[in-house]
């Protein structure tokens, strides 16, 4: 029944790619019941996620924000902006922020994540949680949360990673016409963030870790350099070592 679902799904020709409209379509229903359907899935990751940001302290941009739901995690020490491209999203994130009294959340935004509207080297740190992997553009906006960056500065992500070949490879494939009207993508392979790595000079992977569920997310710590200050260190080679010691490191903890 499910095969017949899937091959019905495709043959009908549903969108296989996210764009703007649909996105915010998909979020305007989630918003209603998105912590209660994901809060409880994906509240490891957005533990680690804040942890990581508070190691790093200081101006913080969350992209993505949604709901709010993980802003009563930061110290009231460090400054918060939050932006979304959803408004329904936003209003429960405001509703959040005033009830709890979150001071230091500076601003609540409409944005989309691959134009953000702040100057250059704005933040200390970025977060963005469950983002990257559904934006119709993501090396856009990987590219503009780099550039949100100050030397010295993290960008910390939590993202579903595709896998790269078998059966799981396959059903995700299936699978992304049906998915991306919820506002998903289910093919997200770890090699785009390698490539995207690859081609920048002033960013670099210093932490991989599996999250559940099923560890087919994990969370991304990469450092901002001055540009072009990270090339001493190749690439490549950087990349892959950071990937195999943070994953061991990871499993386990």
């Amino acid at each position: 029944m499910r095969q017949v679902l899937v091959t019905d799904a495709v043959g009908k020709k549903l969108p296989a790619e996210l764009d703007g409209v649909s996105l915010r379509k998909a979020y305007a229903r989630w918003a209603p019941v998105y912590d209660l359907v994901f809060g409880p899935v994906f509240e490891r990751g957005r533990r680690a996620a804040t942890a990581a940001a508070e190691r790093v302290g200081g101006r913080i941009l969350e992209v993505g924000v949604g709901t709010g739901i993980s802003l009563p995690g930061y110290s009231s020490q460090n400054r918060i902006i939050g932006i979304d491209l959803s408004a329904e999203m936003l209003c429960k994130a405001q509703r959040r922020v005033a009830g709890l009294s979150l001071t230091n959340v500076e601003k609540l935004e409409v944005m989309d994540a691959e134009h953000l509207s702040f100057a250059d080297a704005s933040f200390d740190v970025v977060v963005a949680n469950h983002v990257i992997s559904t934006v119709p553009n993501p090396e856009a906006a990987l590219d503009e949360c780099a550039r949100m960056l100050r030397p010295g500065g993290e960008m910390i992500l939590l993202s579903r990673i595709g896998a790269d070949a078998g059966l799981r490879h396959l059903v995700e494939r299936l699978l992304q016409p049906i998915v991306c009207r919820l506002g998903w993508r289910a093919e997200f392979r770890w090699d785009r963030f390698v490539r995207w790595t690859e081609g920048r000079t002033d960013v670099r992977l210093i932490e991989r870790r599996p999250m559940p569920p099923f560890g087919h997310f994990s969370l991304l710590r990469f450092v901002k350099f001055e540009q072009g200050a990270g090339a001493s260190a190749p690439q490549t080679g950087g990349f892959a070592a950071d990937r195999t010691c943070n994953c061991q490191r990871g499993m386990l903890r």
